[in-house]
């Protein structure tokens, strides 16, 4: 400013030169009252400086802005007050050319003020010499702290956005999640920064720190037990969008612990929070709050889509661990027929390796007539609702199958492929045996019914007697084929309970030889018991082993020819009693053997020779066998003979195990 200024020292008494000592405070200042009123009351701090950079005076609201008395303030040097840029250091020439400056002024007492100052040299107007230096003081506190607090926020949401954008790029987000804390904490100035979880349907409720960052600078603190004893006012806080600053004493230590957390909801699958803790009281501006809380809402956002995925990723691992496991094969194709998924057991007869079949036609991979059964012409009606194909074939697999077609979206659909051959061959037997338990209960139902007619027509004493006989003999058949039937369907139903105890195995077999003799008598057939040692005490149920024992034989003595043998060998070693039932008759098929205890099988040798049978005998024998714990085996060879072979676990005279 080069303008020449009216000089104050107008109005002082005594008039010095530069290098004079400082004037008097108020030294002739009442000689102008309106330039008084006007330095007094204008809102300006208003500093008077002599020319050796001493205080001379100041005005009311320039004391007040230092704390000081006008009487304290005068002759203090400048560079007592003025902590930044003191003047004396600077020619006059260089104050004049930077009049508006950026200072920090020393409060009495020691605070500071961060002011904007305008210095002014006074000259005289008479000899036009520099007299002293007006200095013109401006708070600029609450200017520098919104710049502290916008660069703070500044800086807070740069880091932010870097650590985001690692986040996002990040296939690692566990690692990366504490780099991110640490940055926020350092940013924000607190000793610890931490993610974590509050189960608060637990007794009581559990903490789980996911990840934290640490940098205490005197000694370490539990954070856990901070966030367990003040669970209820985070629990809380969720209801706003963040808690406020807690204080609390943790008695270890001795430290007033202050912390402020902020909800993450969804980021977990559970309640989550971040937490910022420190030794000394957080003291957060609104803005500063909204920065962090930006922070926390982009973590949380990232954490979310973390959760997402790996239960995506986890779903995806269930459902393909759930598709491999399944015995069918699993194919979804699109509208176009293309296979872009295929899922077999390496042990499925129709199993592709996914890699080969994906990509290819579902025509080019099964007969088209088959695909046209099941996708029609390969367009979208084929996948408004589902199809099926029942029991089909394949000319380069054995078995029987069929097809089911799901859709799962507009254009795309599931086809599941069943083995059913089992389930065809079970369905064969069920309708092989009603053909034949027809057939078995018709035909002595009706020679009974003839018997009946006889009898009613009258005859000779010999020939009612044989009618009666013959009566007699046909409803028996027919009572044990029905008690065979209701046999098997209790076996099914578990109704059966057959209690094992220490029992005396000969006498059984003595019994069951009995009750065969009959029908070996008619057909000539020799019945021999073979006993190695005595006695033989074996675990079993009387009644069960009568029924399994006069089962073998009855099958052993049907099978055989006229005039053979069928013998019973009675063997035994440490731990089993072994009875095996030895003719020579047809015999079984091997192929035949691994079926012959399934309910209704009946080898083909048997039923090309129509040798009457339910095929549920075999079934009970093997179910009876199981339920006292032992097992029974068969070899045969066709026209040779077979063998079946009965294995009871032995006891001793109390009835315990060996």
């Amino acid at each position: 400013m080069d303008e020449k200024t009216i000089p104050l020292s107008k109005y002082f008494s005594d008039k010095k030169r530069p290098d004079a000592k400082p004037l008097k405070p108020n030294q002739g200042w009442d000689e102008n009252i309106p330039y008084r009123a006007l330095f007094e009351q204008t809102g300006e701090s208003i500093f008077i400086i002599s020319l050796d950079f001493h205080y001379i005076t100041a005005n009311q609201q320039a004391l007040n802005l230092l704390g000081y008395e006008e009487e304290e303030l005068a002759g203090k040097p400048v560079n007592e007050i003025v902590s930044q840029g003191v003047l004396e250091e600077k020619e006059l020439s260089d104050i004049q050319r930077s009049n508006l400056q950026e200072r920090v002024l020393k409060c009495k007492g020691g605070p500071t003020i961060p002011v904007e100052i305008s210095t002014t040299i006074i000259y005289d107007d008479e000899d036009k010499e520099p007299i002293y230096i007006q200095s013109i003081a401006r708070d600029i506190s609450v200017r520098k702290n919104t710049e502290r607090v916008l660069k703070q926020n500044a800086l807070i949401l740069s880091t932010i956005s870097e650590a985001t954008e690692k986040l996002l790029q990040s296939s690692g987000i566990d690692e990366k999640i504490p780099s991110v804390l640490e940055s926020l904490g350092r940013i924000m100035n607190i000793s610890c920064a931490a993610i974590f979880t509050v189960d608060s349907f637990s007794t009581p409720p559990k903490v789980q720190n996911k990840y934290i960052w640490e940098n205490w600078q005197s000694q370490k603190v539990d954070i856990s037990k901070i966030i367990a004893e003040n669970i209820p006012k985070i629990l809380d806080a969720s209801r706003r969008s963040y808690s406020l600053s807690t204080e609390t004493r943790q008695k270890s230590t001795g430290l007033n612990i202050s912390f402020i957390s902020f909800p993450m909801d969804g980021a977990f699958g559970a309640q989550g929070y971040i937490g910022f803790f420190d030794d000394k009281k957080i003291i957060w501006s609104q803005s500063e709050m909204d920065a962090i809380q930006t922070a926390v809402n982009l973590i949380s956002a990232v954490l979310q889509r973390k959760h997402y995925e790996e239960t995506i990723r986890m779903s995806e691992v269930r459902n393909r661990i759930l598709v491999d496991s399944l015995p069918d094969l699993v194919i979804r194709i699109d509208t176009n027929g293309n296979i872009l998924d295929y899922s077999a057991k390496p042990e499925h007869p129709l199993h592709i390796h996914r890699d080969l079949a994906c990509g290819r036609k579902l025509k080019n991979t099964f007969p088209e007539e088959l695909v046209a059964q099941i996708i029609g012409d390969e367009n979208q009606d084929a996948f408004l609702s589902p199809q099926k194909v029942a029991e089909f074939r394949l000319p380069y697999a054995k078995g029987i199958y069929e097809a089911q077609l799901s859709p799962i979206y507009a254009n795309e659909a599931i086809i599941v492929i069943r083995d059913i051959t089992e389930q065809a061959k079970l369905n064969e037997m069920k309708s092989d045996f009603i053909n034949r338990a027809s057939h078995e209960l018709r035909t002595p139902l009706t020679a009974a019914m003839l018997m009946v007619e006889l009898i009613q027509e009258g005859g000779s004493l010999d020939e009612l007697k044989e009618y009666w006989r013959t009566l007699e003999s046909e409803l028996k058949r027919q009572k044990s084929l029905i008690d065979r039937l209701l046999a098997a369907g209790r076996l099914e139903s578990g109704m059966v309970e057959i209690e094992s105890k220490p029992i005396e195995l000969i006498p059984i077999l003595r019994e069951s030889m009995q009750s065969i003799q009959p029908i070996i008598a008619k057909r000539q057939i020799s019945l021999e018991l073979i006993i190695e040692h005595r006695p033989h005490l074996v675990l079993g149920d009387i009644s069960g082993l009568e029924q399994v024992f006069v089962n073998l034989m009855t099958n052993a003595t049907k099978f055989s020819p006229d005039g053979s043998q069928i013998e019973i060998r009675v063997l035994e070693n440490d731990t089993h009693t072994s009875i095996a039932i030895i003719d020579k008759g047809v015999g079984i098929p091997e192929e035949d053997i691994p079926y012959l205890f399934q309910r209704f099988f009946r080898a083909k040798n048997v039923t090309l020779a129509e040798i009457p049978g339910s095929g549920i005998g075999l079934y009970i024998v093997h179910s009876t066998i199981k339920e006292m714990g032992g097992e029974i085996s068969v070899e045969s060879i066709p026209n040779e003979g077979t063998t079946f072979t009965v294995h009871l676990k032995r006891a001793d005279l109390e009835g315990s195990e060996r």
